[in-house]
């Protein structure tokens, strides 16, 4: 009999793997996200971001980070990034209805803007409900999302009020490796890995976009290298208000 591969083996040999198919098979919609940042940012608009509890990470990980283009602007809503009291309130919050028009009312968002929100099931009401307030407020809406999990579910998705989606091709229940013994629980969450390597691609292809129209991107370095700081400062100093947490 076949040894089975272990669990370690089947995650080195499928992150890769999947990462490959969706860099092809996004690689028309990585285009329209980039081109309509790109043209967005350089009328002036600025870019926000949203995500609820580990959707939340994945906007965070492209805020003020060295090598990254500081474009965004992150949407932080106490109790749905992972700090509240217990993990199961933030899950309940957010699935309150009503919430996200809430918070769109205190964001500096402007007709012309875009918004990305993150979410991997693409059902719960706060993501859905952002998408859908952004988009009645003229905002562009990029959804990073997974469409084999939203299909799982009925009723409104933020794919559906989304100018571009981008697909993390993360299955249902995020797991990748079923356990033997009990093959409806999986190990191995692609969501974040697949998330990440989906948003950063768009930053590249954005930066990239725009310094082929004559613009030097916005991109950080590492405050441990010699002048970091300092060229940072200049960075942050040139691109403030549309990046509203870098004023001087």
């Amino acid at each position: 009999m076949e040894e089975a591969e272990s669990f370690l083996a089947q995650w080195i040999a499928g992150v890769p793997r999947h990462l490959a198919q969706i860099g092809q098979r996004e690689a028309s919609a990585l285009e329209s996200a980039a081109t309509l940042l790109a043209d967005a940012w350089q009328r002036g608009h600025r870019l926000f971001g949203f995500g609820c509890n580990h959707s939340g990470l994945l906007v965070d990980d492209l805020f003020y980070r060295a090598a990254t283009p500081v474009f965004l602007n992150p949407i932080h809503v106490p109790g749905l990034r992972l700090d509240g009291a217990t993990p199961e309130y933030g899950s309940a919050l957010e699935r309150l209805s009503g919430l996200a028009d809430r918070v769109l009312d205190h964001v500096a968002c402007r007709p012309g803007d875009v918004l990305l929100v993150v979410s991997t099931s693409g059902h719960n009401a706060v993501p859905v409900e952002m998408a859908q307030g952004a988009r009645v407020r003229g905002l562009q809406v990029v959804a990073l999302t997974s469409r084999a999990a939203s299909a799982t579910q009925d009723g409104p998705s933020v794919a559906d009020f989304a100018a571009v989606v981008l697909d993390s091709g993360a299955p249902p229940g995020d797991g990748t490796i079923a356990l033997p013994d009990a093959p409806e629980v999986t190990l191995g969450p692609m969501s974040t890995m697949a998330g990440a390597f989906l948003l950063h691609a768009w930053f590249i292809r954005t930066a990239e976009r725009l310094q082929a129209a004559g613009m030097t991107p916005p991109v950080l370095m590492s405050g441990n290298r010699p002048g970091g700081p300092e060229y940072n400062r200049d960075v942050l100093a040139a691109i403030f208000p549309q990046v509203l947490w870098a004023h001087p």
